[in-house]
């Protein structure tokens, strides 16, 4: 089967998403994206996280809406259920997860502008691919016989399991903070996470991404699906190993069976 669609632009944009993704699978070997402990000031000045996640993630629904509700496959069956999955996904990362951030009052903003740039292409690239990959079906592959596709139904699984564990790590972080005395060392400093997937590994919600991707890949048999997995796994991956690497140096006492992104494994 020929990777491209036929519409000039669209395969233009996946060429460019394809070419980026290389770039950041490279690019991760040597650096770690400036935002969250990483963070540094001097690649540009800094946001607050709440504000710079918001906006970083805003494209990647516009953008979709914009190019699904164009697209004349946009009330059929699979293409809605894609969308749907699309927004939930999307309903978390760009609006619940920004809002909910317990940022420490009077910290620096520690959310780089030179992420929020890079991170408003890539999310504004996914959601054009993505949306006019739904709204035109492009193949002809999203027929109601797609809900009864072993790759469909194995992805959506594969998809749910790493949404879940997700959200549920991002949950027992964000509660790591005290939320009651916002001015007390807990609610300050960085503490070791534990229950869930940090039985495991170090960073569960960057493991849960990663396989919430694959499957979302498997799910809608897209290379736009490809591109997002390869770009998560560029940024992600480098970045749990050096998470894990400051969590052993930073706590003396933290849990030595534990590996940095794949259980029992690395």
């Amino acid at each position: 089967m020929d990777w491209y669609t036929g519409d000039s632009a669209y395969d233009t944009v996946l060429a460019v998403a394809f070419a980026f993704a290389a770039f950041v699978l490279v690019g991760g070997l040597f650096t770690q994206s400036p935002y969250g402990r990483f963070a540094t000031a001097r690649l540009g000045f800094n946001l607050p996280p709440k504000l710079g996640w918001w906006l970083m993630e805003i494209p990647a629904t516009v953008v979709f809406a914009v190019f699904y509700l164009g697209g004349p496959q946009r009330f059929e069956p699979v293409p809605l259920v894609l969308a749907a999955i699309w927004l939930l996904h999307y309903g978390n990362r760009g609006w619940f997860f920004p809002l909910s951030i317990r940022q420490v009052p009077g910290k620096r903003g520690s959310f780089n502008i030179s992420v929020l740039a890079m991170g408003m292409f890539v999310t504004a690239m996914h959601g054009y691919l993505n949306g006019a990959f739904f709204g035109h079906d492009y193949r002809d592959q999203y027929d109601t016989d797609w809900f009864t596709d072993p790759r469909f139904l194995v992805g959506v699984v594969i998809y749910l399991c790493g949404f879940t564990l997700l959200v549920r790590s991002e949950s027992i972080v964000r509660n790591l903070r005290d939320k009651t005395d916002p001015g007390s060392a807990r609610s300050t400093e960085y503490r070791i996470p534990y229950g869930f997937g940090f039985r495991y590994v170090t960073s569960p919600a960057y493991l849960g991404e990663l396989i919430a991707w694959a499957g979302f890949a498997l799910l809608s048999w897209s290379l736009a699906g490809v591109v997002i997995f390869l770009i998560t796994a560029g940024n992600l991956v480098p970045r749990a190993f050096a998470t894990h690497r400051w969590y052993r140096e930073r706590f003396a006492d933290y849990p030595a069976e534990r590996k940095a992104l794949i259980p029992y494994v690395i």
